[in-house]
């Protein structure tokens, strides 16, 4: 009876054990591992696209966007002008690696933050006034990316420097014609050479403040 009863305590014990070693690995930490499961957002079988023509370091190629009815990017084709080479290869399984983490639900901005400013080769100036030198192909393609769908054609880096405005504007038209009219037939200024104007029946000089002889 005693042998048999401890055989019994054993048995419990053993169960017990097992129950608490499933309960580990199948509980809270087993749950909490696993997340919802990712949602794919395939784009449409007729969608719209933006192809764009690009050169970098001697380096040419295309860039085709394809685009969600609500125009975000959602997938991506890069075909460089040398067909077969490394490159192409690389960049057409970069292009889809990139298309699956848009459609799967990674914001574009992480992409660009996370891809703009590699340096590799090639490299060298793009060619693109908005862009200027690109330190890599995939440096080239996210800071355009981030130009075209997140800043709007934003961020010129050659803009052309805006004329300085002259320190005395005109109010109106009409001061500036009657400005013309008190001119006249007026004659220069004899010290600085601007032309003068009437004032009474002599002339004054707005520059300088010199009269033709009246006070």
């Amino acid at each position: 009876m005693i042998v048999e009863h401890s055989q019994e305590q054993s048995l419990n014990a053993s169960k017990e054990a097992g129950s608490n070693a499933s309960g580990d690995a199948n509980g809270p930490r087993a749950m909490g591992a696993d997340g919802p499961p990712a949602v794919r957002r395939r784009l449409p079988d007729e969608r719209h696209s933006l192809t764009h023509h690009f050169s970098v370091g001697g380096q040419e190629g295309y860039v085709t966007v394809g685009l969600y009815e609500d125009g975000l990017p959602g997938e991506l084709f890069i075909r460089i002008a040398k067909e077969g080479s490394t490159v192409s290869g690389l960049m057409d399984s970069f292009a889809t690696a990139v298309s699956l983490a848009l459609q799967y639900g990674v914001p574009l901005r992480v992409l660009c933050d996370k891809f703009s400013h590699t340096r590799f080769e090639p490299s060298g100036w793009s060619g693109n006034p908005k862009i200027g030198y690109a330190k890599s192909l995939t440096d080239y393609l996210f800071r355009w990316l981030e130009l075209r769908f997140l800043k709007g054609e934003q961020g010129l880096l050659f803009e052309l420097p805006k004329p300085a405005q002259p320190q005395r504007e005109v109010t109106s038209v009409v001061e500036a014609l009657g400005q013309i009219v008190e001119m006249g037939d007026a004659p220069a200024c004899q010290f600085c050479g601007s032309l003068m104007v009437r004032n009474g029946s002599c002339y004054r000089c707005m520059t300088c403040g010199n009269t033709s002889g009246c006070s």
